[in-house]
């Protein structure tokens, strides 16, 4: 009865409460569209950053990560010891050498990936962002598969000629000619300006590093966030090593998701707290101009907790009306976006400089849908309690005076 009683008063002035409610849709439009959007864009990224550059988990030889020194290197018992750990999926080894890449007209300081091609391709999905040429797969004897930014610093193109040098693991100058086998470009353009990838076979034989061992394994595991609790469990499998995952090989990427999902409770409690103020304000003129009804009321024998009580389901289903409305309204505008993507080309420069997709998928989290859902109750809540208190403080016998 309450219930039905409390609809109905809501409409007793429509303007004014659709004026409400479509503030409420708004707001809740507002925030749920730019909450799939910052979730999207966030796990684009690290997406992007842990299946393209980093892997899931990587294992040196304990003080590489400090010293970068060519000596220290894992051994085949090693690296297979890895690789038989329950939670791995797939494993594979690299040589790590910083070095100078020169082209006919200019030169870059870079690092050299000695990677095996196919094992690569279990690992990460680097084999998948070649643009021109091929993964490792021409008629050269030594190939490199080099970033779109590099190519274009050193104004080279697929099969040209790029030489690399560096120091060998004596502490020798060295280095080789190779041939252009394929460009890659990912959203990244930081990583594609600094990273050339060789054979394996290649960079140990100009590095004098004995067959079979590496300076790294990078590793993939069934699940991402298992890396935190792999990492220790391998370095004490495996003595001196150092088993580092996703977040601290790359820190800003550990922080992507912390942030983002501060950003955007943030911004749905601000909305929420402008709206109600504008809630406070409809239910305070609401109970004013009802001031005789109330006194009525109280004078034939209602209890006031059941007055509060109206007070609040009213203001309660007017949030409720507004929030589902908004929430209904911006998930099905992320339906239609999540496959078509929103283009934010215009500033792709920027962007790829700081590692972002300028093709954003926005994408929609069960959990967050649910908390802004609540969150949209909770404020109706308590935006009710000081007109309901209010109408408490009422005094029959003066209400009913009132015209």
């Amino acid at each position: 009865m309450l219930l039905k009683i409390a609809w109905r008063n809501i409409w007793r002035s429509p303007v004014r409460s659709w004026i409400i409610i479509a503030a409420l849709t708004a707001g809740m439009f507002a925030g749920i569209f730019s909450s799939t959007f910052m979730n999207g864009w966030m796990k684009q990224r690290l997406r992007d950053g842990v299946e393209t550059e980093t892997g899931h988990l990587q294992v040196f030889r304990d003080g590489y990560q400090n010293s970068r020194e060519l000596s220290l290197l894992l051994t085949p018992g090693e690296i297979n010891k890895v690789s038989s750990h329950p939670m791995v999926e797939a494993a594979t080894e690299r040589i790590i050498v910083q070095g100078m890449a020169a082209s006919a007209e200019t030169a870059r300081g870079i690092k050299i990936l000695g990677i095996e091609p196919e094992l690569e391709k279990n690992v990460l999905n680097l084999h998948e962002k070649v643009r021109l040429g091929s993964w490792f797969d021409s008629p050269y004897s030594k190939e490199a598969v080099i970033g779109e930014k590099l190519a274009r610093q050193l104004k080279i193109d697929l099969h040209s000629r790029i030489i690399l040098r560096f120091q060998d693991i004596e502490g020798t100058l060295t280095g080789g000619a190779f041939r252009v086998a394929g460009i890659f470009r990912t959203s990244n353009t930081a990583f594609d300006g600094t990273h050339v990838l060789v054979r394996h076979s290649d960079l140990a034989e100009l590095t004098s590093i004995p067959s079979g061992k590496s300076h790294a394994v990078v590793v993939k595991l069934q699940n991402a966030e298992d890396a935190m609790q792999v990492a220790p469990e391998i370095e004490k499998n495996l003595e001196d090593t150092d088993a580092v995952p996703w977040k601290e090989l790359s820190p800003e990427l550990g922080y992507i998701t912390e942030l983002s999902n501060t950003y955007m409770y943030i911004f749905v409690v601000i909305i929420l707290m402008a709206l109600a103020f504008g809630i406070v304000n409809t239910m305070l003129m609401a109970v004013l101009e009802r001031t005789r009804e109330i006194g009525m009321l109280m004078s034939v024998g209602m209890a006031r907790s059941r007055i509060f009580m109206m007070i609040v389901l009213e203001t309660v289903m007017l949030c409720t009306t507004g929030g589902l409305l908004g929430i209904g309204s911006g998930l099905f505008t992320v339906w239609r976006l999540s496959s078509t993507g929103i283009d934010l080309s215009i500033w792709a420069t920027g962007l790829t400089e700081m590692g972002f997709d300028p093709i954003v998928y926005p994408e929609w989290d069960a959990s967050l849908v649910f908390n802004i859902a609540g969150m949209v109750i909770l404020s109706g809540i308590l935006a009710s309690i000081y007109p309901a208190l209010k109408a408490l403080k009422l005094n029959p016998s003066e209400a009913v005076r009132v015209i």
